[in-house]
């Protein structure tokens, strides 16, 4: 439709590309208008092995896969990023260089201190780095980032808990689901009947952009944080268990209160409830939970004292969604609202 924003898609023939489509087919703001691969010139059924659940959205059917280059101003709007780390970092910049907006979901660029990493719900106010962004690049173009996706599924739980009690300390043990290696990801051999508790730089993220988050723009959060992070045979959704320690004394029932009335933002992906709270005492489960709010909610549970930090809980999130595709629509959906794009 010739009112929706026009959108490049690198990295359309990926499993994170698929998810992004599966989100855009219907948006009421982007309607993607350029996909981007490795087998340009081919029809994007032909280039692609669709690994989602649904269909393939009838409508990018018979696109045709174009090359990076061919991506100008002009021609769209936005672009948004679902290439791998390692690739991403300079073909991002040449985009921004041309006066493109990218949204992207690669680790290359998320530590530079001018570009905003973002969970719209946690620190929507750091896209005031785009203004410093340009002005020191010189470019009219910019870079927005959004997180990793264990650190995502946790900031949006930390982010209340800091607002109203503070942070001191934060401990957590993540299991991950296979989905988040990509595809193919981690050998069958590898992961059937195991857990492999190693991510390559997964812990050493969590870390760093935990602290970016929860920040002001300008340095990063003064917080203690500790990261496990452990691959499982889960398909989708990640579960994390956290330990913290927070600067004034809580209670349960202060936490569970706190997550019931942390509010969703009124843009179209954004769910109405961010934080869902399950008092059952074996909730949330990965396969019962991950989907809760269209796989944009997080699901808490478990929430008890601890002897050592004081208070513990277990968080459910989805992924390839919340913590994948849809948190980088709901990013430049923020974008869009503020008049950044």
């Amino acid at each position: 439709m010739t009112d929706k924003m026009k959108v490049a898609l690198l990295g359309a023939a990926g499993v994170l590309g698929q998810r992004f489509l599966e989100l855009l087919a219907k948006h009421q703001f982007f309607e993607p208008t350029a996909l981007v691969d490795v087998m340009v010139g081919k029809r994007y059924q032909e280039a692609t092995k669709w690994r989602l659940s649904s269909q393939m959205p009838q409508t990018f059917r018979e696109m045709k896969i174009q090359s990076v280059d061919s991506i100008s101003k002009g021609e769209v709007d936005l672009v948004f990023s679902a290439l791998p780390g390692g690739l991403a970092r300079q073909i991002e910049l040449d985009l921004a260089k041309k006066g493109l907006f990218v949204v992207s979901k690669a680790k290359d660029l998320r530590t530079e201190p001018d570009v905003p990493l973002i969970v719209p719900e946690v620190n929507g106010d750091h896209l005031s780095l785009i203004k410093k962004q340009r002005e020191q690049r010189g470019w009219e173009g910019a870079i927005v980032t959004d997180p990793n996706c264990s650190t995502t599924i946790l900031a949006l739980t930390l982010k209340p808990l800091w607002d109203r009690f503070g942070l001191d300390s934060v401990a957590v043990a993540t299991m991950q689901s296979i989905s988040g290696a990509g595809y193919p990801g981690v050998a069958s051999l590898d992961i059937i009947d195991n857990v492999v508790p190693y991510i390559g730089e997964e812990e050493e993220k969590m870390i760093i952009e935990l602290k970016k988050l929860l920040g002001p723009e300008d340095k990063p959060a003064e917080i203690s944080v500790a990261a496990s992070c452990n691959r499982v045979p889960t398909i989708d959704g990640h579960m994390e268990a956290a330990f913290v320690r927070t600067r004034k004394k809580v209670s349960p029932e202060d936490v569970k209160k706190t997550f019931a009335e942390f509010k969703g933002l009124d843009l179209p992906t954004a769910p109405h409830q961010p934080i869902i709270v399950r008092d059952e005492p074996d909730r949330p489960q990965t396969r019962l939970d991950r989907d809760a709010g269209n796989g944009m909610s997080v699901v808490v549970g478990r929430i008890r004292s601890d002897e050592v930090f004081g208070l513990s809980y277990t968080v459910v999130g989805h992924n390839t969604i919340r913590g994948g595709a849809g948190g980088a629509v709901l990013v430049a959906e923020l974008c869009h609202s503020k008049g950044y794009i």
